[in-house]
């Protein structure tokens, strides 16, 4: 492999256009590709995704991407996952019944707790602060504390080590906003929708 390749997975689940269009305005191109060898050849590998847990773990194994996936993530390669993309890293899926994730990162994937005064889903604007996996010099590193992202979401990810976690929101208390483990980063907001903040994420991801 040489040179970059950066490759937005299509498993059929998400807005992959505007997450292309994203890198694109920043001068990286950005290829959409549901081909596993594509895949597989990728310097950079994003993988997006909306919609429930279950939908998005059956259409990644349905379509032969997991595998593909999961190497890339095993060898280290620069990886974002974003949104319904970070939490299928994750062990299990608890949105109608309990689901198999593709168990890079240990833990689960659990609904907001119901309370009168939230109002799920999560959705619309939220600040985050750095978590320990945020340190300066990281890629989560470079959000400022306060920044605020864009947030849709339902169910949100409870990794078992807390030392994953690079960025913290509160939404009825805190939790991973972002992880970071090795070159696999992943964020429960979008940043493609998240203006100059998310904008400066994606580009510390396509220069790693």
């Amino acid at each position: 492999m040489s040179g970059k390749r950066l490759v937005v997975v299509d498993y059929g689940v998400g807005n992959l256009r505007s997450v292309q269009k994203a890198f694109e305005r920043l001068g990286h191109e950005a290829a959409i590709s549901s081909d596993p060898a594509e895949v597989g050849r990728a310097s950079h590998l994003v993988l997006p995704g909306v919609g429930a847990f279950a939908d998005g773990i059956a259409q990644l194994r349905g379509t032969g991407l997991d595998e593909p996936v999961l190497q890339h993530l095993r060898a280290d390669r620069p990886f974002l996952g974003i949104c319904l993309g970070m939490q299928l890293l994750f062990e299990r899926g608890h949105e109608d019944g309990v689901h198999e994730g593709l168990g890079f990162i240990p833990g689960e994937v659990v609904r907001f707790a119901i309370h009168p005064d939230l109002v799920v889903p999560h959705m619309g604007w939220n600040t985050v602060m750095p978590g320990p996996a945020g340190q300066a010099g990281s890629l989560l590193g470079s959000v400022r504390p306060n920044e605020y992202f864009y947030f849709v979401h339902s169910y949100f990810a409870q990794p078992a080590n807390p030392g994953v976690v690079g960025l913290i929101t509160d939404y009825g208390g805190p939790f991973a906003a972002a992880i970071s483990v090795g070159n696999c980063h992943a964020t429960q907001f979008h940043p493609e929708k998240s203006q100059q903040a998310g904008s400066r994420l994606l580009e510390a991801f396509a220069t790693l």
